[in-house]
């Protein structure tokens, strides 16, 4: 490991230094290490207060004085969480008194603590995979079955689950207190209530985002950020720009004819006249699904794998014209995008809106009627969708035209290459998560956003890894907690509308975004893109299933993969389900090598 951090309580003996080159040791107020790691210097803070000790680890642009200020308030552990909710960025925050010691990540989960018991200690990281080095842990093949038997689209908590044995994840909207010998999660995070009106709403948001972006811009080498032509990245470029005009902006050509994001890009380039603008052409990129038995890394399986190789090319290609920030719009389409599960509580509240608003879907997304009223008649709870979900694992897909109302998105399906064994494994995960499920909210739609934020961020995680290792420090500022509070401060029914496109963030960057961009209603498709690439990695993709480790493990068939790789489609459904599966199938390869031929002792 090059970076990370391990947390040790008081008194502890683990030494964990042996996992980090050059590690930093930060100690308790008695003396004893607390934090082991590895961090840039501009990237922690740390102060005492008292008998009481803060450190924040990530971007955190808070002075030396501000933090003491917070952490003078600091009487118990306990107060530590409104500590961490006035803190900006996106960062780990740690405490440590006489009480004990607290750690906490961030509310999307962008930045996760997992935590185990080593010689009888309890022992956080920000990386299962540190911990499992530290114990010896192996793979929890529970969880592993119940993501590749949910076809990657396995929500929290279950989708952000720990894959090593005995090693937990700590929901996002707890924080971990390690006091007296033993750890405790605690609840420290609760949504905003959405009842601001769009306009008061969309200004609280423009003021986070504009503050989010302009602490990531001054003097910290040159910034570059994606131009895609869509309002996400966009918005970014516009706002980088105010404080650094020289920025480089970054595109990948299309190959999908349709694909309108040029004219866009283009439009908005012509705007920033100061920049500098890279387009990289179809020819000149790796193709989709290239190298697809590379590994991102061994914290857990990697959701993008189709695109692995395209992004280590492209932050090499940013590092060789001298960019050490970049900027990207990850996290905006969970955000900002449509998610209509607020109907449900709005059709028992306000009727009327309700039915208007369910015929815009309709017209928008041609749902069947008796499909969408059907969902909006069910008022089961988050338990009851996880044993839904368990029962119903193994039939028929749903429709394409599935009104997206549950508590989890979509239902979840079995794709036909996962073993009956693998299967069974899942409805033992489904059902043990249904045990003690809640809801992130009380409103569905609520609970929906948050559900689509935590499914992506710990592989924007492990997209930031990608280009710290070509010296490129990755932002994605919509993941940040400040500004993911100000967008779920709105009203669901205004932010989330069949008539408009990411009305709530179009109306925050109403003086920053070309008009022409902040009313665009298409969205780019990169079809294309995968039907070339997945053909031409087909035999690489064969001879890497016909030797695979998961079917030795009995969780998969090899031959069902390969019938299904070499059968004709109607959609790219099949590749989105070989992707999550290659991504599976990658990460368990190299999570038994680590096991075997990496671990150390617990003290050398």
């Amino acid at each position: 490991m090059s970076t990370g951090f391990v947390v040790l309580p008081d008194g502890c003996p683990t030494d964990p230094t042996w996992l980090y080159e050059s590690p930093h040791v930060i100690t308790h107020p008695s003396g004893t290490p607390w934090v082991v790691g590895r961090w840039a210097a501009d990237e922690m803070v740390q102060v005492q207060a008292g008998s009481v000790r803060v450190v924040v680890i990530g971007h955190c642009p808070v002075t030396t004085a501000q933090l003491t200020s917070l952490a003078g308030r600091v009487r118990a552990l306990s107060d530590a969480a409104a500590l961490a909710r006035q803190l900006p960025g996106s960062c780990h925050v740690l405490v440590a008194s006489p009480e004990g010691a607290g750690v906490r990540g961030t509310i999307t989960g962008l930045r996760q603590v997992f935590h185990t018991r080593v010689d009888g200690h309890p022992i956080a990281s920000d990386r299962p995979d540190t911990l499992a080095l530290l114990t010896g842990a192996g793979v929890d093949e529970g969880v592993l079955a119940a993501r590749l038997a949910t076809g990657g689209l396995l929500p929290a908590p279950l989708g952000t689950a720990s894959l090593w044995s005995g090693i937990s994840a700590v929901p996002e909207d707890h924080c971990l207190l390690m006091t007296e010998g033993r750890a405790r999660e605690v609840l420290w995070w609760q949504p905003p209530e959405p009842e601001l009106p769009l306009e008061e709403g969309a200004s609280a948001v423009r003021a986070a985002l504009e503050e989010a972006v302009r602490c990531r811009t001054l003097g910290r080498g040159r910034l570059s950020a994606d131009l895609s032509g869509g309002m996400d990245s966009t918005a970014l470029c516009f706002l980088g720009a105010r404080s650094t005009p020289g920025l480089l902006t970054f595109r990948w050509a299309e190959a999908d004819a349709g694909n309108d994001d040029t004219v866009f890009a283009e439009h908005s380039a012509t705007l920033l006249e100061q920049a500098t603008h890279v387009v990289v052409g179809q020819h000149q990129l790796p193709a989709v699904f290239t190298h697809p038995g590379d590994l991102a890394d061994t914290e857990q399986p990697y959701l993008f794998t189709r695109t692995l190789a395209r992004m280590r090319h492209t932050a090499g290609l940013l590092a060789e014209r001298g960019s050490q920030v970049h900027l990207a719009g990850h996290g905006a389409d969970e955000l900002f995008g449509r998610l209509p599960g607020y109907l449900h509580r709005m059709l028992r509240r306000r009727p009327r809106l309700a039915v208007r608003h369910l015929r815009g879907y309709r017209a928008l997304d041609r749902w069947p009627l008796s499909g969408a009223l059907a969902q909006l008649a069910r008022t089961g709870s988050v338990a009851d969708w996880w044993r839904d979900q368990a029962d119903s694992l193994t039939e028929p897909a749903p429709p394409r035209r599935h009104p997206p109302l549950g508590w989890g998105l979509m239902p979840l399906r079995a794709p036909a290459w996962v073993t009956d064994a693998a299967v069974d494994a899942a409805r033992s995960e489904l059902r043990r998560t249904a045990d003690g499920a809640r809801p992130f909210a009380a409103d569905r739609g609520q609970h929906q956003v948050l559900v689509a934020l935590r499914a992506t961020a710990p592989a924007y995680r492990q997209f930031s890894r990608l280009f710290e290792k070509a010296g490129i420090r990755l932002h994605q500022p919509y993941l940040d907690d400040r500004v993911v509070e100000a967008a779920m401060a709105v009203r669901l029914h205004e932010r989330s509308t069949p008539w408009a496109y990411k009305p709530l963030l179009a109306a925050a960057m109403q003086d920053v975004l070309p008009d022409r961009v902040r009313v665009r209603t298409t969205k780019g498709a990169f079809d294309e893109d995968m039907r070339i690439g997945l053909s031409r990695s087909l035999d690489e993709l064969l001879e890497l299933f016909a030797d695979s480790e998961l079917a030795r493990a009995g969780l998969i068939s090899t031959d069902a993969v390969r019938s299904r790789l070499l059968a004709p489609q109607a959609d790219l459904s099949r590749n989105f389900a070989v992707e999550q599966l290659l991504g599976c199938e990658t990460w368990f390869r190299a999570a038994r090598r680590l096991v075997r031929t990496e671990r150390q002792p617990n003290r050398p």
